[in-house]
Formats: C-alpha cells, sequence, structure tokens
C-alpha cells in the first residue's frame, strides 16, 4: 500500500497585456491535469515588482516558470528577460516566450539573453489552445523544474 505524497501547484507568472490571450491561457491551464496557480501581470514593471517582491507584491512567491509576451507596455519583455537572466536570484527560473513576433531579430535576442523557448502565438483559437496545452504538458509535466533558490 502506497501513501499519497502532497504534490504542490506549479507557480506560474503569466506577463501578458492582451485580455484575450489571458482569458484563453487561464482557461486553458486551468484544465490541466497538473495543478498550477497562474498569477497575472499586464506590464512589464508588473512583473518586476512581481519578481523582486516589490509594492502589493511583497508576499508573491516567485513563479517555477515564467509564460513572457515581449510586447509589454513600460518595460519591454526583452527588457524583463534580460533583467530576471542576469539577476543570479531570479536566473534559475525558466522563461517561455509567448508572442506574436516571428521576427528573426527577436527570436535571436531572446535566445541570446537565455530564454528557454520562443514560441509564436498562433492567430487561429485551437492552436492557440493546443500550443498552451504543448507548454503545460512539457514544462508541466516532463521538465524538472528547480526549487525557489534562497
Amino acid at each position: 500500500m502506497s501513501s499519497e505524497t502532497y504534490v504542490r501547484a506549479i507557480d506560474i507568472l503569466l506577463v501578458e497585456d492582451n485580455p484575450g490571450d489571458v482569458r484563453l491561457t487561464k482557461e486553458t491551464l486551468k484544465r490541466s491535469k497538473i495543478h498550477n496557480n497562474v498569477i497575472v501581470v499586464n506590464n512589464g514593471e508588473e512583473a518586476i515588482a512581481y519578481l523582486y517582491r516589490r509594492d502589493t507584491y511583497r508576499n508573491a512567491v516567485l513563479p517555477d516558470l515564467i509564460l513572457l509576451d515581449l510586447n509589454l507596455p513600460k518595460k519591454g519583455g526583452v527588457e524583463v528577460l534580460a533583467q530576471v537572466k542576469e539577476d543570479p536570484k531570479l536566473k534559475h527560473i525558466p522563461i517561455v516566450v509567448l508572442t506574436s513576433s516571428k521576427a528573426e531579430e527577436d527570436i535571436l535576442k531572446s535566445y541570446n539573453l537565455h530564454a528557454n523557448c520562443y514560441i509564436t502565438k498562433p492567430i487561429v483559437l485551437e492552436q492557440f489552445c493546443t500550443v498552451v496545452n504543448t507548454i503545460e504538458s512539457f514544462w508541466l509535466s516532463i521538465v524538472k523544474l528547480p526549487k525557489e533558490v534562497a
């Protein structure tokens, strides 16, 4: 007889300013077999405030995974990516760039800044859901994510 072990929820920081994409991503992840908490911030400045536990985010839990749009107001996704990956206390957090940009320059820049993967958002609803399901399947089921670094 095996004892059941508690499996904590995976915390996902979704950095996205498009309300439609936020809704679709959250709804798709809600149906996941893996228990997860999706925290949404709508711009790059909020993302940095969350990650550094500033202001209203003083009690924030560092995410296990970041889904990052590049085209953000106030502070762009590339700037957020660069800041996170330069910080020894944050750089262990995998960042999935999930953006509408297909520009080779953005892809190269993201990987040069150590993005863990780059995904272009599909326009078609079903394809968008498939992409989010694939992210969930790979990053939450297959990949072993690091615990928070002290």
